[in-house]
């Protein structure tokens, strides 16, 4: 080891030199700050090497307001804005409450968001609602969130994304027909490895990545709502006379609101890298009231510019609907269309990868989930075996004829857990008043978004009571088993397996246990 430390050699080489001369079970009895239990950990020297070299073995704060802002905004727009933005008209039936609903989501995801400022100034640590949960309820309930959002939630809406992407990207390449589902997977496939790998690499790559697809969605929009403007001030106002005519019943806009709010998800985003942000007491809310009434103007905007071209009915039988209205009105140019959904899926994609990969790596830091997912590359300093965990996953989920289902019937147990997160931040103004709380919004808001999450939990399963429902209740409640048998009560034998996995997966990898930094 002290020839290793007195070599010439490069930073990188001697790290991975380190980590496998530490191998030797007699060494890491030796060395100060190294185990036997399986775990290879870096000595007083090398931390010492590292630090003067190199950055410390932690997550850099790399994330500025413009990164929070494009993380917030391009992963709350992905395809459904371009795509299908009818299941809100469905449930009203006109155009006035469609528009009125629209704008009345922005009003409470802003709400929600605005408490999860409050959570995230006070509890500055990543993993988004696992963290609040961890602080407010314990050990169970933020098991039972990072078992229900990392095996299913985060991977499931992670491969949809990566499909829609795959189906615009082959479309041009089968004109006239449906590309093959074979091409469509492995482009989706190929989507899913992409964003982990810029992930992988560095964090700064995937931060202009995303700003720069964030700014193409966003022109997009503004191509289509300066288009629908000029069209107004032409007259083509005939869809917005009598604009509340033919409404449905209070009920169908009731649960309009539950489609309303899903297109909206994603205002959380940032909460789940609070550790990466520069300056989280002032960049976090900013990113928050700045993004969120952005994607509410822009989804209010592009819903009137569509209505400027097609009347409801149409809006309706449209399979896609903005690519319907660059046909009518940007032709011959109307190409750009599918060309920058394309952008907007893979930005949505990438912000999805970059989060994701944050909440495995807080779990694994909380020993909730393997150990090793904790870890962090030395040479990229990015939580690389969170990321191709995540990516592993997402894989898996792209293979199913159809994961849209699953995806269905597990969206209620998204507003669970914002409603115990909100009720969380309620508990802590009782449980924990002698905390600085940076940003402090009135206690009202966090009562709304309890409320609100109770209905859209309850909505479905009364509008539609299915057993598929009840079956996942089961699955997320069945996330205690294995929270007693390898959380509560850790069984050695299995303990001392996944250690030596993970210390030759760490040698592979590169990767070491992030340092405690004050």
């Amino acid at each position: 080891m002290q020839n290793v430390e007195t070599s010439a050699q490069s930073g990188h080489v001697m790290k991975k030199v380190q980590i496998r001369d530490m191998m030797n079970e007699n060494d890491i009895h030796k060395r100060k700050g190294s185990h036997s239990d399986g775990i290879i950990h870096t000595t007083d020297s090398s931390v010492k090497q590292n630090k003067e070299k190199d950055k410390a073995a932690v997550l850099q704060k790399d994330v500025d307001l413009v990164s929070g802002i494009s993380l917030i905004v391009g992963t709350m727009i992905g395809s459904g804005i371009f795509i299908s933005p009818k299941a809100v008209l469905e449930g009203t039936g006109a155009v006035g409450p469609c528009l009125c609903v629209w704008a009345a989501c922005g009003v409470l995801a802003a709400l929600g968001a605005l408490c999860y400022a409050e959570l995230g100034t006070l509890i500055t640590k990543s993993g988004g609602e696992y963290s609040y949960l961890l602080e407010g309820f314990g050990s169970a309930t933020a098991y039972l969130y990072s078992w229900t959002t990392i095996f299913i939630l985060k991977p499931s809406s992670f491969a949809i994304v990566a499909l829609s992407f795959a189906e615009y990207v082959a479309t041009p390449f089968y004109p006239g027909c449906t590309s093959p589902v074979i091409v469509t997977k492995c482009l989706a496939a190929a989507c899913v490895f992409l964003t982990t790998i810029v992930n992988c690499l560095s964090v700064k790559l995937a931060k202009y990545v995303q700003i720069f697809f964030t700014v193409a969605k966003l022109l997009i929009i503004v191509i289509i709502v300066i288009s629908g403007m000029v069209l107004l001030a032409q007259g083509n106002t005939q869809n917005f006379a009598n604009a509340f005519e033919g409404t449905t019943s209070f009920g169908a806009i009731g649960l309009s609101f539950y489609n309303g709010l899903w297109a909206y998800d994603g205002w959380n985003q940032l909460n789940f890298i609070t550790e990466e942000l520069k300056d989280p007491y002032r960049n976090l809310p900013l990113a928050i009231i700045t993004g969120i009434p952005l994607v509410s103007v822009c989804y209010v905007l592009v819903n009137v510019a569509y209505f400027t071209v097609m009347t409801p009915a149409e809006l309706l039988q449209s399979s896609a609907v903005a690519v319907t209205f660059g046909d009518r009105v940007l032709y011959p140019l109307s190409w750009v269309v599918p060309l920058f959904v394309v952008f907007s899926t893979f930005g949505a994609a990438n912000g999805s990868c970059f989060t994701s990969g944050r909440l495995i790596y807080v779990a694994g830091r909380e020993g909730h989930m393997v150990k090793l997912l904790s870890y962090i590359s030395l040479k990229y300093y990015t939580p690389a075996p969170a990321l191709i965990f995540n990516g592993i996953l997402s894989i898996f989920y792209i293979i199913p004829a159809d994961i849209n289902t699953l995806i269905n019937y597990f969206s209620f147990a998204q507003w669970v857990f914002y409603g115990l997160t909100a009720f969380s931040l309620i508990l802590m103004r009782f449980t924990k008043k002698h905390l600085h709380r940076p940003v402090k919004v009135p206690i009202i808001i966090p009562v709304v978004v309890v409320v609100v999450a109770c209905y859209l939990v309850l909505a479905p399963i009364i509008d539609k009571p299915e057993l598929e429902y009840l079956y996942c209740t089961i699955f997320i409640l069945g996330g205690m088993i294995f929270y007693f048998l390898f959380v509560y009560h850790k069984f050695s034998c299995t303990q001392r397996i996944m250690k030596l996995i993970s210390m030759y997966l760490q040698l592979l990898m590169e990767v070491v246990p992030a340092e405690e930094v004050e």
